[in-house]
């Protein structure tokens, strides 16, 4: 499951909780805050995944380019070779297979730009929504954690779960 969906699920759980009279607490389904909880750990390492995945199409991207940088280079020499038979055109065939390179080149540079900001900016987005999740999972985790800590030092006249309603960042 998406670990966005998963969040959505989380917010709706808290949204459909109780409110406990003249405070800021709520009455959370324990069971189904841990099932969330559990479903979050399993669905990160599938996000992880997927930045694996974007590394390795932009090392696929990057290999290609250079690849193809290779080709142009290689008709670049092959072409200069041509003039250089020539006589009268063999300044110009350097001049041409210098600028075949230097485009070349420029081409290779520009393709592996593009996919390094490509993958920059994949990979922060996913680290802002790992962070994100894991900010909500400990702020999750430090409510219940406070909830039992008040039930351990209340008495034990009441079965709910109680849980913070809003929690600042």
């Amino acid at each position: 499951m998406d670990i966005l969906q998963l969040i959505d699920r989380l917010e709706e759980l808290f949204n459909d909780a109780k409110a406990v009279p003249f405070t800021h607490n709520v009455i959370v389904d324990e069971d189904k805050m841990l099932e969330l909880i559990d479903q979050m750990r399993i669905a990160i390492p599938e996000e992880v995944k997927k930045a694996q995945q974007v590394v390795a199409q932009r090392d696929r991207v990057m290999a290609q380019a250079q690849e193809e940088a290779n080709r142009t280079l290689q008709l670049a020499r092959d072409k200069a070779d041509q003039y250089v038979q020539k006589d009268m055109i063999m300044q110009e065939a350097q001049r041409r297979a210098d600028q075949i390179v230097s485009q070349a080149r420029a081409e290779a540079e520009a393709t592996r730009v593009d996919a390094d900001n490509y993958v920059i900016d994949t990979l922060m987005q996913l680290q802002d929504q790992i962070a994100k999740l894991s900010s909500q999972v400990s702020n999750g985790i430090r409510m219940v954690q406070e909830d039992q800590m008040r039930k351990a030092t209340s008495p034990p006249s009441s079965i709910a779960t109680n849980v913070t309603d809003k929690v600042e960042k």
